[in-house]
Parts: structure tokens; sequence; C-alpha cells
């Protein structure tokens, strides 16, 4: 987008070789009109972010042109002959040049601005990592929804515990409170999101359920900056007389025979009336006994697993277990967020 200021209203003038002349006289003073476009319809692309090369052009001058980023608190950095310094985040090319218009007016006699973005690929990169099959970094150049960077990630793995979670930096986004689908207005949004702050950071917890039902308080647009993490299920272990002896990602409410029959039911040389599930609690190992039979038959609670437990079911023949096998943990599923590929969203 490129605009053009002369006295507050937009024109298409090209620049004239003679500089622009010194004002003489309060008189001479440029009227700068308000800025109309809190109406208008805005694209976020369009407004200055952190980290976009801006250039100020004072048609028929080179003495007052200027080139350069903003500041961390979002002025224009080095802007010369100003006395006041002139507000750039967030803000469109047409105000800030209506801005530099009216600094410049104090001693330019009706001058002509234009102000543009140059280059806007340092902004921020979006993150998505953890539980998807493909994590990646992705440069943004349109409005994305959650959904869509997750099929571009490949989708869930089965390590997906059943949440995610965006961290949101504060500044390196320009959608305005009042216009993002997570602020704080009523039950509604935080029955299906909950939303916490801390320094100025948001942390925006969705259960993946929500998502994939449709609910579109669960998919909101992704900002620039924006880490979201789809958070790894922590292992359940069953071992023994199973078909398939495992590790299986903890859900909610994971049960005994749930995890007997992910790991493909019971051999024949199994005892289901003799379960042990070896449970860390406040770092001591708790043994608890199962009977899978009377679970069968419902006359027993199916007891929910949690995270880090061991499911050993007996086998005929065998002795009975009274310490907790050793469990060889896998490899970590850390990462450098800095080498994931990145994606143009375009």
């Amino acid at each position: 987008m490129l605009t053009t200021i002369a006295g507050g209203q937009s024109t298409n003038i090209k620049p004239k070789a003679k500089t622009a002349e010194p004002q003489t006289s309060p008189a001479d003073s440029v009227q700068i009109s308000p800025d109309t476009e809190q109406n208008e319809s805005i694209d976020e692309d369009d407004l200055i972010h952190f980290g976009d090369l801006l250039d100020v052009n004072i048609l028929g001058s080179t003495e007052y042109d200027w080139r350069g980023a903003i500041t961390q608190e979002g002025f224009l950095s080095g802007l010369e002959f100003t006395e006041d310094d002139v507000y750039g985040l967030c803000r469109t090319e047409k105000s800030v040049a209506l801005d530099v218009a009216r600094a410049y007016s104090k001693f330019l006699k009706n001058p002509q601005v234009e102000v543009k973005i140059l280059d806007r690929s340092n902004r921020p990169v979006s993150t998505l990592y953890g539980a998807v099959k493909l994590p990646h970094r992705f440069k943004l150049q349109r409005q994305v929804k959650l959904s869509e960077l997750i099929v571009l990630a490949g989708g869930f793995t089965e390590k997906a515990s059943g949440m995610i979670q965006i961290l949101r930096q504060p500044d390196t986004s320009c959608i305005e409170k009042k216009q993002r689908e997570f602020e704080s207005v009523g039950t509604s949004v935080n029955k299906f999101v909950k939303v916490s702050k801390n320094n100025g950071a948001e942390f925006i917890n969705i259960k993946i359920s929500d998502l994939l039902s449709g609910n579109q308080l669960a998919n909101p647009q992704i900002l620039y900056g924006d880490i979201i993490t789809i958070t790894t299920a922590q292992p359940i272990y069953i071992i023994g007389g199973v078909v398939r002896p495992s590790k299986i990602a903890e859900r909610e409410k994971l049960t005994v025979s749930r995890a007997i029959d992910s790991a493909g039911g019971l051999t024949k040389q199994a005892d289901p009336q003799n379960i042990t599930v070896f449970r860390k609690e406040s770092g001591e190992t708790k043994l608890i006994k199962v009977d899978f039979k009377k679970i069968s038959e419902k006359k027993a609670d199916d007891l929910v697993l949690k995270a880090f437990d061991i499911v050993d079911v007996a086998e005929k023949g065998r002795n009975e277990k009274k310490y907790p096998p050793v469990i060889e943990f896998g490899e970590s599923d850390n990462k450098n967020n800095s080498t994931l590929p990145l994606r143009v969203i375009d």
C-alpha cells in the first residue's frame, strides 16, 4: 500500500525536483484532517509491526526522507527534525503519514508525505509443535485458523494428551483486544477455553475434543508470534499377560479394562484375577490389586489409571512381583523450535 498525504488529504502527486520550502509563517501551516480510518475495515497485514522496514518520503525533498524500523516502544526510530516522536506500532501507513506531515508542517510549507512498509519479512513467525506429525514454523501472510495449521502439520499423533496450549506474547500482533476471540466477554467463551496471563503474555488452553466438534470458539485465528503446543500425554505401561505389552498414552478416564483392550487383550497364560497396578505417589510406590474378572462381571469398579502407572497382569506359574519393574524411557520429544522447517502461509 502506498499513501500520499498532502495537507491531510490523499492525493497522487509525483515527486518534484526542487526541495520542500521552509515554512515562513504560522499562517501557512498545513491543516491536517482527523484520521478517518477508525471506521474503515483494516487488514492486520497492512498495520505496522515490530520488525517492519519503513520508508518515509517527503515529496520534492531528500533531506528529510527517512528509512528504518520502530523502536521497542513503538516509535519511528531516529526520525529527525520533529519535536515529538511519531508513534507507528499497529498503525496504518496513512495514519503515520498524517502525523509526519503534521510534525513537518511546523517548518515546511505544505509537506507531502508518503509512508510505505517496504519489508514485512521480519515479523515474528508462529510455531506449532508437540504431538503433531510434522512440527513447523509458519510465516503468516494472511489470516489463518488453528485447525488449518494442524492439518498442514499432518494432524495429531497418538501421543496427544487432548489439550492445546497457545502462548501469545504481547505486542507481536496488532489485532485489537476487542476483536480477539478469547477476550473475557462472558462464560460462553470460558466454557471452551481457559485464558491466563503472566507478565502480559496470554496462555490459551483448548480441548482437542472441542476443536474437533466444530466449536468456533475453540478454533481461533492464529496471530504473529503465537507458540502452539499440542501437549503430549504422559505414559502408562501395561506388561505381563497381555498380547502386546506396551506404553500407551494417558487419556481422560483411561481404565484398566481399556488399557488391556489397547494392549490386544489377555493371553492364555494371563491370570485376570491377579493384576497389580504400581503407582507412584508422594515419592513412594503404592500397590493396587485389581480383579479383572470382577470388573467384567460388574462386581467391582474399573480402576481409572494415572500417568506413569504400571499395570502388571500376572501369568500362571509366575511368581507375583512385589516391586515395580524397571521401565526404560524412550528418547525425549523435545526439539529446538528454531530448527523446525519454515512454511509460508499466503
